[in-house]
């Protein structure tokens, strides 16, 4: 299974020149299954101390366009969030699996909310509930934590009884802690007995929006595969599910809860 991790200039003007080269590489590199950054098909709202509804609805449109023109990529799996408007008025940061066959479908809705500089995203939307479920694809059993919600290491331990075989982190994080979100990832890998992947949103140190690329893919026993950087934005790893699912079965996975 061949999987790809990204990291994305989503700002106005750079993002479509960003999409048309990641399909010109999804051709060459023959992925499988691709895992975009955080709320992605817009610029990143949390970035503003100030909540604006007309800037969420305008966002929730965005995506729900570049939602719509997926299946152009040529690829068979697509896993990234979205901003939502439920029924009753509430906010929501989605995350969603796509296929050709079924269109967007939802999975979870973020959990833990940071509220602090560049992030105000408790002051933006709403949390969903706490739950953490699986979805599937491709033979695939995939299990996602947005951005923050890595941190929480007892839902990798809860992805791993549930035996996930990708663990996904589409992130929106800072320039300044690429290395420690790093380190968190191979310990959530750990954790989980599962392909730790993320993809977070680029945009230029001094910017409006502080967002430090750094996408990886990282095995089951925390080894780091493959990263990305602006040399290389976009990295794929052929990835052996057999493995992920015998790693349930060994230290420290196999420890009792």
């Amino acid at each position: 299974m061949h999987v790809t991790v990204c990291q994305l200039d989503n700002r106005q003007g750079y993002l479509d020149v960003m999409l048309e080269a990641l399909s010109a590489y999804i051709k060459d590199s023959r992925t499988d299954f691709l895992l975009l950054p955080e709320m992605c098909f817009s610029e990143w709202l949390a970035a503003d101390p100030e909540p604006d509804a007309d800037r969420w609805h305008a966002a929730v449109a965005d995506h729900a366009r570049y939602i719509s023109e997926l299946e152009q990529l040529g690829v068979q799996a697509v896993m990234s969030t979205r901003p939502i408007v439920r029924k009753h008025g509430s906010f929501r940061n989605e995350a969603y699996l796509w296929t050709p066959e079924s269109g967007p479908q939802s999975v979870h809705e973020k959990y833990y909310l940071p509220d602090e500089v560049c992030y105000w995203e408790n002051t933006w939307y709403d949390r969903g509930e706490r739950r953490f479920d699986l979805c599937r694809a491709l033979g695939m059993r995939i299990g996602v934590q947005i951005c923050t919600e890595m941190w929480f290491f007892e839902w990798a331990r809860h992805y791993a009884a549930s035996r996930a075989d990708l663990l996904c982190v589409p992130r929106a994080t800072p320039h300044g802690s690429v290395k420690k979100w790093l380190a968190g990832g191979q310990a959530a890998a750990v954790c989980s007995g599962a392909y730790c992947l993320s993809s977070n949103l680029w945009n230029p140190p001094g910017g409006r929006a502080n967002c430090g690329g750094l996408g990886w893919i990282i095995s089951p026993d925390g080894d780091i595969l493959a990263e990305t950087s602006t040399e290389a934005p976009f990295v794929t790893v052929e990835v052996d599910l057999e493995f992920a699912r015998q790693s349930k079965r060994t230290y420290p996975r196999d420890v009792p809860e």
